[in-house]
């Protein structure tokens, strides 16, 4: 596949139907994820607690996979030709076929979004391994900022695999060396667990979530404990603007919780892609060489 990848009209054309076809898929991932979580969370405490079900009726096969994808409206189940990625969309009119209520357009653009930035991914790092990794990483990244947007969690069974996919890859020297790795999932998880706690020691409040730690050390598995700082540095940054764009223009309420596993999640993305010129820059306008 790489080989055949070396073709750069093929590789565009490849990495988009790939990244909108992944999208796709995320949107599902997305909003069924959570919703399979708190069963599952309900079911395990009813069973501890030796109560009965809350919901007296029939439990009903919900996965990934099951059921189809229906209209939030009518309940259409969705055919396979209103499911192309963002095409289907357009020729709708963004609309249900049967009932015609307004399909959100969150659908088309994470789909988009979701093609635009593997594109760049595969433009960076060209026909190699790095391009393999570095899309599943940025999907993966999508997924998990979607879902803190929505509902406030970074679900460990996404988090927690690739923290060790992390460590796995970089016995290849993919991004990092192992001894980067190891150390930079350590010191990801425990530089912000240590400013949680001095947080909520100073004000008696906690200042972030725990799946904030994990995404951290996540990418301290995946691209070294060098790249920590840089993404600490990024992520505050991105937040500072983008929420005081929210209070400015949207009139946000600065006591409503941000979620801040999406600006980590930018920033790991930007440090894997251009780190080591964010970097250089940064040196060379400090004076250090």
């Amino acid at each position: 596949m790489l080989i055949q990848l070396q073709n750069p009209p093929l590789l565009i054309i490849f990495i988009t139907i790939l990244g909108l076809v992944v999208g796709s898929f995320l949107n599902v991932v997305i909003y069924r994820l959570p919703i399979m979580l708190e069963k599952s969370w309900r079911n395990e405490c009813e069973d501890f607690l030796g109560l009965n079900p809350i919901s007296k009726e029939p439990q009903t096969k919900f996965n990934l996979a099951f059921p189809n994808s229906s209209c939030p409206h009518c309940q259409h189940s969705i055919r396979a030709y209103e499911n192309i990625p963002v095409i289907s969309y357009i020729f709708l009119g963004g609309k249900c076929s049967q009932c015609k209520g307004r399909i959100s357009i969150r659908y088309p653009l994470i789909e988009t979004i979701t093609a635009l930035a593997s594109l760049i991914v595969a433009y960076k790092f060209g026909a190699s391994w790095q391009t393999i990794w570095g899309l599943v990483l940025t999907w993966s990244l999508i997924c998990l900022s979607m879902i803190d947007i929505d509902v406030r969690l970074l679900p460990d069974v996404i988090v927690l695999p690739f923290i060790w996919l992390g460590l796995f890859i970089s016995l290849f020297g993919i991004f990092v060396d192992s001894q980067s790795s190891i150390i930079g999932a350590i010191a990801g998880y425990m530089s912000l667990w240590l400013v949680f706690q001095a947080f909520k020691l100073v004000t008696g409040k906690e200042g972030m979530g725990y799946g904030d730690f994990k995404l951290l050390a996540m990418f301290g598995a995946w691209l070294g404990w060098q790249s920590l700082l840089l993404i600490v540095l990024l992520s505050s940054l991105v937040g500072a603007v983008i929420g005081g764009v929210m209070i400015a223009f949207f009139k946000q309420d600065r006591s409503v919780p941000i979620p801040f596993g999406p600006y980590l999640g930018m920033a790991g993305w930007i440090a894997m892609l251009w780190g080591n010129e964010l970097s250089s820059l940064y040196f060379h306008l400090a004076g250090i060489h």
